[in-house]
């Protein structure tokens, strides 16, 4: 299954209350990473390092309204970013957290 590039410049969905782990904000605070950076790429389609299935899954998420989840390498760790199908919250955590 092939899927387009949703990738956009706007933001393709609410994000709602952004939250995130307090191991992942040491994390970033330890490696002086910013959020927003990856928050920006999540809410316009760049969900980083998923397989074409899990973007193409995005996609459809986002049509029908639910989950949606990205995945980056930050620092040397794999983070998962995940919109809440209502769109109530948006959560950073490692994937141990889930």
């Amino acid at each position: 299954m092939s899927t387009k590039s949703s990738i956009s410049k706007q933001p393709l969905f609410s994000l709602g209350q952004i939250v995130a782990t307090p191991a992942l904000l040491r994390h970033f605070e330890q490696n002086q990473v910013s959020s927003w950076h990856y928050l920006q790429r999540h809410v316009t389609g760049d969900f980083g390092d998923l397989d074409e299935s899990d973007k193409a899954e995005n996609e459809l998420s986002i049509e029908r309204g639910f989950r949606i989840l990205s995945s980056y390498l930050i620092a040397g760790e794999k983070v998962w970013i995940i919109t809440e199908a209502d769109r109530s919250a948006t959560t950073f955590l490692f994937p141990s957290e889930y």
